[in-house]
């Protein structure tokens, strides 16, 4: 991995965890229209997380009907972005310290497969606004991560980077978009031959200084 012009985060599983949050969102639907299916736990949310959020509903909440699909698909990405800017997630250890610091060493961007708003309610509730210049999502685009990847790429005219992930989908979307791809171990995911790993954000800098 040579000298980087730039650096790109994936979200959940990497600089935060909303599960707690967003499973109780879930919940909510579920009671609010009186739904038939067992409470949504941690290890549901947590077996999806990664994934675009219309593939996240239709595993979790897999033999349901059609009609009902589409209502939790429409009614869970507002409501995870309403409890999300109000309740938040948890940032993992080091990341509100160390991404001002990166910031002054490398353009910061976030690339997810979340829903329109969810990325703009981490800024907000996390105050780590200021940190990043571009972001992208599946619910802007309806793309995949790498396409989604390389449209960031391309757009800041990025010419060697790192995409910072916790799932194979993310190693992937690293792969396709020409990207370098550091595994975080401490996410959702595994990997399977990526550049580097870190085991606590902390190590991020030093790992890029060397």
């Amino acid at each position: 991995m040579g000298p980087l012009d730039a650096l790109i985060f994936d979200l959940d599983g990497t600089l935060w965890d909303t599960t707690a949050t967003c499973v109780d969102a879930w919940n909510r639907i579920l009671q609010r229209h009186a739904i038939p299916f067992d409470p949504i736990t941690l290890e549901d949310m947590r077996r999806v997380t990664g994934r675009p959020h219309r593939e996240c509903v239709e595993t979790v909440f897999d033999g349901l009907s059609a009609a009902h699909i589409e209502l939790l698909d429409r009614e869970t990405a507002r409501d995870d972005v309403i409890a999300v800017r109000q309740r938040g997630g948890e940032l993992y250890p080091g990341v509100a310290a160390a991404l001002p610091r990166l910031r002054e060493r490398f353009p910061l961007m976030i690339v997810s497969n979340c829903q329109a708003g969810y990325i703009e309610s981490f800024l907000e509730f996390s105050g780590l606004g200021d940190s990043f210049v571009d972001h992208e999502c599946w619910g802007n685009t309806g793309r995949s991560k790498s396409d989604n990847l390389a449209s960031v790429i391309a757009r800041n005219s990025v010419r060697s980077t790192a995409f910072v992930g916790d799932t194979t989908g993310d190693e992937r979307a690293a792969r396709d978009g020409g990207a370098a791809f550091i595994h975080v171990s401490y996410g959702f995911g595994r990997a399977q031959a990526p550049d580097a790993t870190i085991d606590r954000f902390d190590q991020l800098l030093p790992l890029l200084e060397r």
